[in-house]
């Protein structure tokens, strides 16, 4: 599969194996202060440079919900899910190392299973994500399920549907 597609991809289209790659994206200062300002989380470790040099990470860190929000919002940047998800249904997440300001990180997606779910409307898509940095280092990783559109029956003219 393409690592950008065009448009959103219906569960037909996905197979178990396929994978995604996004474009990297630098965390920066500016991230960390929107989010804490965003959720409430003032977490010294993420906003108070002098107290995170104190800690096992020596400088401040990203809050662990923001790169999960950045992976979600790069697998979508992807293009496979626009237009064609009903519902993002459920994700399992690991936090396995720190991001940094500086950091640029970038997810990659492998279609783990694809299951028919024609009473909840579509297909289940489970996709095993990981969030990488520069470094190559998984800084989180985890399962997320989509469920899916069908791709919608074609109507020969002339022919009823």
């Amino acid at each position: 599969m393409p690592d950008l597609v065009q448009h959103g991809l219906y569960f037909e289209e996905f197979h178990a194996g396929a994978t995604f790659r996004t474009r990297g994206r630098t965390i920066t200062e500016a991230d960390i202060v929107n989010f804490a300002g965003v959720t409430g989380d003032y977490n010294p470790l993420h906003i108070d440079a002098e107290y995170a040099k104190s800690t096992m990470f020596g400088e401040r860190i990203a809050h662990g919900a923001l790169g999960f929000s950045i992976a979600i919002g790069q697998a979508f940047q992807l293009g496979f899910l626009v237009g064609t998800i009903i519902a993002f249904l459920e994700t399992n997440w690991k936090f396995r190392a720190p991001i940094k300001i500086g950091d640029t990180v970038h997810v990659e997606a492998t279609v783990s299973s694809v299951r028919d779910a024609p009473k909840m409307g579509g297909g289940l898509v489970v996709t095993s994500m990981k969030l990488i940095n520069q470094r190559g280092e998984v800084t989180q990783k985890g399962d997320m399920t989509f469920l899916m559109m069908h791709r919608p029956a074609l109507v020969v003219e002339g022919e009823s549907a």
